[in-house]
């Protein structure tokens, strides 16, 4: 996590905060204001305000200059270059996280997050789970540097490719894998806004010519890796999602897909065959999956593990934006919510 103590304060300096409110004004910052207040809450000194309005004026993401997200109310570092964690996501936590409260209170889950990315994932379940079993993996090395820190001791981060870098004892006992892979088609990445498209790693955002070759990769190993009963989860898009779940039941396990009308959020669920049963293409299961309205798969929105950070406007917790599923822009959070946690 990273330090949220304030360093210049606007009283301090007063004269700036109207300067760097016109600069990012004058460079198209919808939220001119908040982002002033959030980079002088940032920088140490006026010369570390002025390079930080240069480079988000330059079209840096805000997360990157700042060195935070906002991420289920925790403070995620996200270094330059590193995916920015979105708050679709939140609903990926939510679902695996009761998936894993759903668990015999006795044992202790095995949580794999896979494509970790800055760990946002894996610390928000540490957060919420408590005593869990947590492996984090990437092949960036920028983003394992990042969720080291982010995770600390409540896991251990690998680098490398997928399963490739796990402990091989791993294998047939895990409970609860996620993995937020890249999923935008490699054709659809020009259409990025530039935040995402030129500031971070390539190889979190593409997912080759239909945006699935990595959730193939995931879903073709999982069988292996899963307990009996366990879980895969993925975020994916709505115009993805039937195709995810084929790639799912080819695999072995049994899918479905689950949406959050309010985060714009979808998430495909597989679950391994049971101990001593065979996989039924197509049956999906619905254990310990949040709440469904209505007659279709759409769940309530995902409650966020801990208040918002203090100080924080919602900027850096970053939604989808208006022009499709594979754009985003900053938007301003909801009030704090929090998630049901792992009785003591």
């Amino acid at each position: 996590m990273v330090d949220s103590s304030p360093l210049l304060s606007l009283s301090s300096s007063p004269s700036l905060y109207p300067r760097v409110v016109s600069e990012l004004r004058t460079a198209g910052c919808v939220f001119a204001e908040d982002e002033a207040r959030l980079i002088l809450s940032a920088a140490r000194t006026d010369g570390e305000a002025r390079n930080m309005v240069a480079r988000r004026v330059a079209g840096l993401p805000l997360e990157h200059v700042v060195g935070w997200a906002e991420f289920c109310g925790l403070r995620i570092a996200v270094d330059t270059g590193v995916f920015v964690p979105r708050r679709r996501t939140e609903f990926l936590v939510g679902q695996a996280a009761a998936l894993a409260l759903a668990l015999p209170s006795a044992r202790r889950a095995v949580v794999v997050d896979l494509c970790c990315g800055s760990g946002a994932v894996g610390a928000a379940l540490a957060t919420v789970l408590g005593d869990v079993e947590l492996h984090a993996a990437d092949i960036d090395p920028a983003a394992v540097r990042c969720a080291r820190r982010n995770i600390g001791s409540g896991g251990a981060v690998y680098e490398g490719d997928l399963y490739e870098p796990l402990p091989r004892e791993l294998r047939g006992r895990i409970d609860v894998l996620v993995a937020n892979a890249p999923y935008v088609p490699t054709g659809a990445i020009a259409l990025l806004p530039g935040e995402a498209r030129d500031h971070e790693a390539r190889v979190a955002l593409d997912g080759g010519s239909d945006g699935l070759d990595v959730q193939r990769r995931v879903a073709a190993a999982a069988a292996e890796w899963l307990a009996p009963g366990g879980h895969l989860l993925v975020e994916t898009s709505e115009r993805q999602a039937a195709r995810t779940v084929r790639t799912f039941e080819a695999a072995g396990l049994s899918a479905q897909a689950v949406e959050c009308d309010d985060l714009d959020a979808t998430v495909v669920v597989g679950t391994a065959p049971a101990a001593g049963t065979a996989p039924t293409a197509g049956t999906a299961t619905t254990a310990g999956l949040a709440p469904t309205a209505g007659t279709g798969p759409t769940v309530r929105p995902t409650p966020t593990v801990g208040p918002d950070p203090a100080g924080s406007t919602g900027l850096l917790s970053r939604g989808r934006g208006p022009e499709g599923p594979y754009r985003d822009r900053a938007v301003p959070a909801g009030p704090p919510r929090r998630l049901p946690r792992r009785p003591a």
